[in-house]
């Protein structure tokens, strides 16, 4: 190989591990592990892990992700202010007994932004 050939190799190598850092920078722990207080594994097998969400009226979770896609079933109506990791913020209402897809994400926090305890299921496939 050419000096300049390795050169752009390198370069391209050091461009591509800046990113990767930038990347994970953004990724936090999976729910259950990044705010345990709130999420709990209630089933787990070789294909689907079942986490439950209690949310109480004022609290604002820690950082979490959601690396698996998955369907979020909603025990109770619920009104949140969701935080990505850009500090972009949305508010969320969602109603006792719908479900939906949630896709994956690498970091947000959710503020229960309601006067009951939000309660919420989600269903993850492995």
């Amino acid at each position: 190989m050419k000096t300049s050939q390795l050169k752009m190799a390198f370069g391209a190598a050091m461009i591509l591990g800046l990113a990767a850092t930038g990347a994970i920078a953004q990724t936090a722990e999976p729910t259950f592990k990044g705010d345990p207080s709130v999420y709990k594994v209630i089933f787990e097998d070789a294909n689907f892990r079942v986490i439950e969400a209690n949310r109480p009226a004022g609290v604002k979770d820690k950082p979490h992700g959601h690396p698996l896609p998955s369907i979020i079933y909603n025990v109770n109506d619920c009104k949140s202010t969701l935080t990505g990791a850009d500090g972009k913020t949305r508010e969320s209402i969602t109603k006792a007994g719908t479900a939906a897809a949630v896709p994956i994400i690498g970091s947000h926090t959710a503020e229960n932004i309601g006067t009951a305890a939000c309660k919420q299921v989600f269903v993850e496939k492995k």
